[in-house]
């Protein structure tokens, strides 16, 4: 191998190692990870209330709002009993 063929594949290297630091510097950024994060959530969200074809899962939303109101009533029996 020619000292020609040896340089373009350290360089070949070294271009590639450095398009991988720098794409790991940037899902390393804190605003990066926190976007990603929003994303999947969102992403959780839409599985959870939504049927693949898009219509809403109206039993799970009820189910939810139905606990929501049920920690809410007991947080406030709960306020209620402190407070005497």
């Amino acid at each position: 191998m020619s000292a020609s063929a040896i340089e373009q594949e350290i360089d070949a290297a070294r271009s590639r190692l450095e398009t991988t630091v720098n794409e790991l510097a940037y899902r390393a950024q804190p605003k990066v990870i926190v976007q990603r994060q929003v994303e999947d959530l969102k992403a959780k969200l839409v599985a959870a209330t939504r049927t693949p074809e898009g219509g809403l899962r109206v039993e799970r939303i009820g189910a939810a709002v139905a606990a929501v109101v049920g920690v809410a009533v007991v947080a406030c029996l709960v306020r209620r009993r402190r407070r005497r």
